[in-house]
């Protein structure tokens, strides 16, 4: 039986590892504000938009099934590669990846089916790319530390 040797863990490691947990909390805090429809929260949503809290709530419960699927797939996979990381297991690799396919769907269809009401699309694009800039630089950097064996 063939077993892989970790190294020792720099202090880098825990540092990034955390910080992604805590940046992946706000995807899963949005998650779940929208789907407890906390009405405070997505009133602040709707500064600088033509758009009531209840047409908000209502645009997101008419989305069809499968796109919130894929919300939750980029939220709760970025949580869980988050997680899985700070458990320096490689399979942070695949939830980040799969969190990747999430974002991806999510992205096109916000920019195909934007909000009503939203006429000024700079923050969502520039949001999104901050997004998509984390996620691959934790997807490469999950991908070093199994090269460098940090995790196994």
């Amino acid at each position: 039986m063939m077993t892989t040797m970790r190294i020792k863990t720099p202090t880098s490691f825990w540092i990034i590892a955390v910080l992604s947990l805590l940046w992946n909390g706000f995807g899963a805090n949005d998650y779940m504000q929208m789907h407890l429809q906390n009405r405070a929260y997505i009133e602040g949503m709707t500064q600088g938009m033509n758009l009531t809290v209840d047409e908000l709530i209502a645009f997101y419960a008419a989305r069809p099934w499968w796109v919130d699927a894929f919300w939750a797939l980029g939220v709760w996979g970025s949580v869980a590669g988050s997680l899985l990381l700070l458990m320096r297991s490689r399979h942070a690799l695949a939830a980040f990846l799969v969190s990747l396919v999430g974002l991806i769907v999510t992205s096109v269809l916000g920019f195909v089916d934007p909000i009503p009401g939203q006429t000024d699309l700079t923050f969502p694009i520039i949001l999104t790319a901050i997004v998509f800039a984390v996620l691959f630089a934790l997807i490469f950097y999950t991908r070093r530390m199994i090269a460098r064996r940090v995790i196994a």
